[in-house]
């Protein structure tokens, strides 16, 4: 090898292109890693009622080391993605020494009996709250199915009635139960439910809705009718028919 001028030049050559690319690789890291490209903003965007400065402020000294060059971005969205009250995060850097944060928060629709609470997109997330919500019971996987159900049923609900949903239930066997703020219990079954329901509330203000005592249940699984009975003590169970 070495009585072959083209061979040595070529190693030569390739060693001299290695030696190169090192020194550019460490010329570039030195740089990168000096303190002369700091970051000097963390700025957060979004409609924020429940993140608070404080935990924006303790995320970033905890989590945002580094210059704007070697941040870690990924790790920076992964701690801001664990606060309670975020659902969707997302960073960016913006040149030449920011950082910008997107929080979208969750908007609290209702309780997941006493083990979580649900948003208006049927996702479940555990966050403290002390707002008067309803209160949705169900299996593990009917949660995103409630809450799309409370929104329809609440909308017949004031319109017809003007009462609203304090609790609604989806049991084992797919079967639907609301209580509501006069404290009545409406058994709407496993079908048809919206129809029922629109049918109780469009008769509701005519009949029910005059009386002195507040109604305590109503059964709408009947095929032409409901049945209804009032607190006990004072009436016993009566059937009404629909109009």
């Amino acid at each position: 090898m070495w009585d072959k001028p083209r061979v040595l030049n070529w190693i030569a050559n390739l060693l001299n292109a290695l030696a190169a690319v090192m020194f550019l690789y460490g010329l570039v890291y030195v740089v990168v890693h000096l303190p002369i490209f700091p970051l000097r903003e963390v700025r957060v965007n979004g409609k924020l009622e429940h993140v608070t400065r404080e935990q924006i402020k303790l995320i970033a000294d905890r989590h945002l080391q580094g210059n704007f060059f070697t941040v870690d971005v990924a790790k920076a969205r992964d701690a801001f993605q664990k606060l309670p009250w975020a659902r969707k995060v997302s960073v960016r850097k913006r040149w030449p020494d920011r950082l910008e944060v997107v929080i979208e928060e969750h908007r609290e629709l209702a309780r997941w009996g006493n083990i979580a609470l649900v948003n208006s997109y049927g996702e479940l997330f555990h966050a403290a709250s002390d707002s008067d919500l309803p209160v949705f019971y169900g299996p593990g996987d009917g949660v995103a199915e409630v809450a799309k159900q409370y929104g329809i049923y609440s909308r017949i609900l004031a319109e017809g009635t003007g009462m609203h949903i304090v609790q609604l239930a989806l049991t084992p066997r797919r079967a639907w139960q609301i209580r509501t703020n006069t404290g009545m219990v409406v058994e709407l079954g496993r079908e048809q439910m919206e129809t029922r329901l629109q049918k109780f509330a469009s008769v509701y203000k005519q009949t029910l809705g005059g009386l002195k005592v507040a109604i305590s249940y109503a059964d709408l699984r009947y095929p032409n009718g409901f049945a209804v009975r009032k607190p006990e003590g004072l009436t016993p169970k009566r059937k009404t028919g629909a109009a």
